[in-house]
């Protein structure tokens, strides 16, 4: 998360509030994002006088969050975030005070209504990426394992489950631009299925790869923007594997298998929700899709 030097940005800033092109391509045809991102600099300017801010360009590459590095008036550095209205974020405040730091960023100070965090700052900040594959795979095997713990009850986590139902819809209204009815049919089932049969329920990430650890002081590696349901963990490894879709076309058993048991998982188990996720998984253009044949790679 390294970012320019602050000083002239934030002169310049102060009159037109930037906003990353990703973003605001995330928020076009949405009636409710546009309108949060309408308010946006008012919102920002709210803020940087609350907590005493001075505010770096924003990062490009977030496209569901404005998110900009900040200098607190003490010279703690953190980063301040407010996410769009997004279904799979909607908890990500309550996940941050739930594993406190181990092994995610800290939460800093917050505001619920706003959807406002002010985080700790990775630095050097680095992101997993930037390491070999094999590496990546045992780093992101050792922050799951960490992150898997049970909320106790009462609590504000949705299931999984939730989010598959409104995957199903949305799969289920483009039915006539599949690129496979009988794959896509599967993995829908598969999806219903292994949510309502995992032996273990723990709070998940949901988004976790390589992009979304970051190297730091504190610990080496931190976790960055969950997305928290409570479900089965073997759905937790889907993300990182779905990401590297040449490694696991060419070799899916043993790519599976090797990050099902760095992490402690039921193989098998992980293979039959990656493959749920490619075949069924909703996406911009089913007519020329590109996970089809990993769909066939990881077939039952």
């Amino acid at each position: 998360m390294n970012s320019p030097p602050f000083s002239k940005w934030a002169r310049d800033a102060e009159e037109k509030l930037v906003i990353p092109s990703r973003l605001e391509a995330t928020c076009r045809n949405s009636a409710r994002r546009e309108a949060w991102l309408a308010r946006l600099p008012d919102v920002v300017r709210r803020l940087k006088q609350r907590w005493s801010l001075v505010l770096g360009p924003p990062f490009e590459n977030a496209s569901a969050a404005w998110v900009a590095p900040a200098s607190l008036a003490d010279g703690t550095t953190a980063v301040l975030k407010l996410g769009m209205p997004h279904l799979e974020g909607l908890h990500e405040i309550d996940a941050l005070l739930f594993w406190n730091g181990e092994p995610t960023v800290r939460l800093l100070d917050f505001d619920r209504e706003l959807g406002a965090m002010l985080l700790e700052r990775c630095e050097p900040g680095s992101s997993l990426w930037m390491w070999p594959k094999p590496e990546q795979d045992l780093v992101l095997a050792d922050v799951l394992k960490r992150l898997w713990r049970t909320p106790i009850e009462p609590h504000p986590f949705r299931h999984l489950s939730s989010m598959l139902e409104v995957w199903n819809k949305r799969t289920l209204d483009h039915a006539a631009r599949w690129p496979d009815s009988g794959l896509v049919l599967e993995g829908l089932r598969l999806l219903e299925h292994l949510s309502g049969t995992a032996t273990r329920e723990v709070l998940l990430a949901t988004d976790l790869h390589p992009g979304n650890v970051l190297n730091s002081q504190r610990e080496q590696w931190l976790v960055i923007d969950p997305k928290p349901f409570v479900g089965d963990p073997a759905y937790d490894a889907t993300q990182h594997l779905l990401n590297d879709r040449a490694r696991l076309c060419a070799d899916p058993d043993v790519t599976v298998r090797r990050f099902a048991e760095f992490a402690g998982l039921e193989p098998e188990r992980v293979k039959l929700w990656t493959f749920a996720r490619a075949a069924a998984q909703p996406r911009g253009d089913w007519s020329n899709d590109v996970l089809k044949d990993l769909a066939w790679a990881l077939r039952p």
